[in-house]
């Protein structure tokens, strides 16, 4: 029988990359994460970690091992939560989102979920993506808001249980330029005769797509700030500091003597939907929420303009 204990120090250790820091997150001193480990181990008949004076990393089994933690941590979550409900009669759902997607998605559907469900109480946390889904992953969220651009979920997957991902909407980025800029009254763009400008961003996985893109077209793009919020990186762009690179949801509320305009294909995009472990789906509370997202991002206009 597996210690289910072993196993969330393995998935620490796993998560910090060292007996140490995964002693501090567990408060547990590093012998006592040390003989876990080795316990865990000598369970299995096999090694779960290798350690070197750089760290300590996962063997194949420990690849497994950790898979599986996340797995009971998430089933166990969920049947904390049902028990919950059998004490109180109310259920208790978590949304993980990020800011920009909350904003212009969750109130009307959350809204519509209270409507439906006046009994379920909501706990709302912002994350981006990588946090988002990783709570997901492990129980601790019951579906995220989240986005990626070009290519895979953000975030480690392996063995560990993939989210389900549902999409929602396209967010096209758009050049924002100050209106006495020589290529504001531009209908499109292309991103390569961008190149000698200077940028300001909201977003550092912004500057690593526009990174992306500017290299595709030839160039290196010069940055001049950055920023964690799109708001002020256009405020910043209206100062004359540069230009700047913002999704279609987040170019509200306007900011006076700006210009957004669209790019040229292949235009940068986020791709936003939510993500739930398919258990979780056909939840009621869930799926509502679910098809209420749904239903407001497919009431967003084509172009925020």
């Amino acid at each position: 029988m597996i210690d289910v204990q072993r196993l969330r120090v393995l998935r620490a250790v796993a998560e910090h990359g060292s007996f140490n820091r995964a002693a501090v997150a567990l408060h547990l001193t590093p012998s006592a994460v040390s003989q876990q480990i080795a316990a865990l181990e000598r369970g299995l008949g096999a090694r779960v970690v290798a350690r070197s004076t750089r760290g300590v990393t996962l063997t194949p089994a420990g690849r497994i091992m950790v898979g599986a933690a996340e797995s009971v941590a998430a089933e166990l979550a969920h049947a904390t939560r049902q028990v919950d409900r059998l004490g109180t009669g109310r259920t208790r759902l978590t949304l993980a989102t990020f800011t920009s997607g909350g904003r212009l998605l969750l109130p009307d559907a959350l809204a519509a979920l209270t409507a439906a469900h006046p009994d379920t109480v909501v706990h709302v946390r912002e994350d981006e993506p990588e946090e988002s889904l990783a709570l997901v992953r492990r129980g601790a969220a019951d579906l995220a808001l989240a986005y990626r651009f070009d290519g895979p979920l953000p975030g480690r997957t392996g063995r560990s249980p993939a989210p389900e991902w549902i999409p929602l909407m396209e967010d096209p980025l758009y050049a924002v330029l100050p209106e006495g800029h020589r290529l504001a009254d531009r209908a499109t763009l292309d991103l390569a005769e961008l190149a000698a400008e200077p940028w300001v961003l909201g977003c550092l996985k912004t500057e690593a797509y526009l990174r992306r893109y500017a290299e595709r077209a030839g160039f290196d793009p010069q940055v001049r700030g950055t920023t964690t919020d799109y708001f002020f990186a256009r405020s910043l762009v209206a100062s004359g500091l540069g230009l700047s690179l913002i999704p279609s949801i987040a170019l509200a509320p306007p900011v006076p003597g700006l210009r957004a305009v669209p790019l040229e294909a292949p235009t940068p995009t986020r791709h936003i939907g939510v993500a739930t472990l398919g258990s979780r789906r056909d939840q009621p509370e869930v799926a509502t929420l679910i098809r209420a997202l749904r239903e407001r991002a497919a009431a967003q206009p084509d172009t925020p303009l």
